[in-house]
């Protein structure tokens, strides 16, 4: 891959984290410089066009911004996704080269379980000197905490952030020494994901959440009581058992 070195011309790319799925929940950060930048580029499968972070951040886009689709295929294959991640670049720097700012939606915040994060790295790779700007966001699991009231760690506790998408040895090791957790990307191993809960006995004070803020939320306080096949937007909070 060629390196450049950016002019001094040369745009901004702005990454923004826009929370869980209410519009509301982005920072006044966010929301400012979403209604200032030129070019809007937001995360798309290679099926479809559709942008959930785009929806969310709609309400705060300039009207006249342009908005560009960036395909990320879902694969495990390291050099299709090497080759996507390069194009994406590439398109991102073009913007950027002309003297144009821009702004990667991305859900939650952008530097947890995002597809910002390769963006970022590939555009330096390709753009050394490239002019990034990260916006956190709310993620997910501290909305879902706040909706029903869940502590997710106080004093001396610790909080652990899990991956559902691990293999289950690990999660049970994992979720039997920490105090809290939470898990992300329950959708794809979700029977295996209770069986573990079980297993370590902390699935009676598991809260299920699904698809935040959106049309559709499922929230559930008995992960009994969760579909058996979660949607995409899912994830579990597992607090301390008994807290007093």
């Amino acid at each position: 891959m060629t390196t450049h070195t950016i002019s001094a011309q040369a745009g901004t790319l702005y990454g923004i984290g826009v929370g869980p799925g209410d519009p509301e929940l982005l920072t006044m950060k966010a929301a400012r410089l979403l209604g200032t930048v030129d070019v809007i580029f937001a995360a798309a499968s290679t099926k479809n066009d559709y942008s959930t972070a785009h929806g969310i951040a709609a309400p705060h886009l300039r009207p006249d911004a342009r908005t560009v689709m960036l395909k990320f295929p879902m694969t495990r294959d390291k050099a299709v996704l090497a080759a996507a991640w390069a194009e994406n670049a590439e398109t991102v720097a073009a913007v950027l080269d002309a003297g144009q700012s821009g702004a990667f939606l991305t859900l939650g915040d952008p530097l947890i379980y995002s597809t910002f994060g390769y963006l970022m790295r590939t555009l330096k790779a390709l753009r050394p000197d490239a002019r990034i700007a990260i916006v956190p966001g709310i993620t997910s699991y501290q909305a879902s905490a706040a909706r029903t009231e869940t502590i997710l760690c106080e004093s001396g506790e610790n909080l652990l952030l899990l991956s559902g998408v691990r293999d289950t040895d690990s999660l049970r090791t994992m979720l039997a020494q920490a105090d809290n957790s939470v898990i992300l990307k329950t959708y794809r191993n979700f029977d295996e994901i209770k069986q573990v809960l079980g297993d370590v006995g902390k699935n009676g004070e598991t809260v299920f959440v699904s698809r935040l803020g959106m049309e559709g939320e499922h929230i559930a306080r008995n992960i009994a009581e969760a579909p058996e096949k979660p949607h995409y937007f899912s994830h579990l909070l597992i607090p301390k058992a008994n807290r007093q």
